[in-house]
């Protein structure tokens, strides 16, 4: 090759790198995003996520590019799905509603920002110093499902006073939520005169036959741990609480439109657009450790009236004037 042309060579090459040097560093970041919900019943949610990233500017696929991983129930995928977040060196791992990848993200990296949604107290958990003062990489809202656990029990409790054994179902592949839940109810169960029996599920079969077992065991009503793939399979739920003529008390909304008698907890939907917001507001460049950490204070009280009426229980006006939505 002449040198003239040589030097030609180089210089198409050089140009061509930088080109795509230039194509590299203004590609799109991206964010991470997991919960242990299922794809099929998570479109809403997205949604609310991407409409908190548009309140601070952002559109996914255009100026950000989210990846969303729904788990379906598989918490053992949290491990390398944040791994390799983490070597890609990704903008945002974000884990509204699961509280397994919100620890996983935070035990795998110092540096990467980590906007969760969490039940659990977020300083108990060891994802930030202070909620006014986070001082870590890690920031979100703490919707406070595991923490209203009591408050719950004693909402069956009040609506079935006659009621004094009652399931508890958990996931425990889910067991940090599982473990506050259990932890909670046993300490509330007693001043209410309840008894309690836990079981356990984590995939479709094991529901049913945690329901058979239940329905087998004598307990008068059934209490359902917060947990994201119990509510993505609330009409499996909804369908073997009618089978088996279990009142239900659940920590969504959700899930009592599905067929169970009580909902009780924060809106799901509201958490998502949060995070998403607090997602985009660090892309714009602000810090974790300087954002406080949310807490909810709204929470939604559902009753199923349609579904009391097909168990037999009697729903007080004084109860049906509390709640926040009846469903007939």
């Amino acid at each position: 090759m002449r040198r003239r042309d040589f030097l030609g060579f180089l210089g198409a090459t050089a140009a061509s790198r930088s080109r795509w040097l230039h194509a590299q560093s203004s590609a799109p970041p991206v964010i991470c995003l997991l919960n242990g919900r299922s794809s099929e019943n998570s479109g809403a949610l997205a949604d609310e996520f991407r409409r908190g990233l548009r309140q601070v500017g952002f559109v996914d696929g255009t100026d950000v590019l989210v990846e969303y991983h729904w788990l379906d129930g598989h918490y053992d995928k949290i491990s390398s799905i944040i791994g390799d977040a983490v070597r890609r060196g990704v903008a945002v791992i974000a884990t509204p509603g699961s509280t397994p990848s919100a620890l996983a993200a935070k035990a795998a990296t110092q540096t990467i920002p980590i906007v969760f949604g969490v039940s659990e107290h977020p300083v108990t958990l060891g994802l930030v110093k202070s909620i006014a003062r986070p001082g870590t990489n890690a920031t979100g809202i703490n919707f406070f499902a595991s923490e209203i656990d009591s408050k719950r029990l004693g909402l069956m409790h009040e609506l079935l006073p006659n009621a004094t054994y009652f399931a508890v179902l958990t996931n425990p592949t889910n067991l940090t939520t599982a473990d506050a839940t259990a932890k909670a109810l046993r300490e509330v169960a007693p001043g209410l005169g309840l008894e309690l029996i836990f079981f356990k599920a984590s995939t479709p079969a094991e529901i049913e036959d945690a329901f058979a077992a239940i329905g087998g065991s004598g307990a008068q009503a059934l209490f359902i741990a917060p947990d994201a793939f119990f509510t993505s399979h609330g009409t499996q739920f909804g369908m073997l609480a009618e089978r088996y003529r279990l009142p239900a008390s659940t920590f969504s909304s959700e899930m009592a439109a599905a067929g169970l008698l009580i909902g009780y907890g924060t809106n799901l939907g509201d958490m998502f657009r949060q995070v998403g917001v607090y997602a985009g507001t660090i892309l714009r460049g602000t810090k974790p450790a300087e954002l406080p950490v949310l807490q909810s204070t709204k929470f939604e009280f559902t009753i199923n009236l349609k579904t009391a009426r097909l168990l037999g229980v009697d729903v007080s006006p004084a109860m049906l004037a509390r709640a926040d939505e009846v469903i007939e």
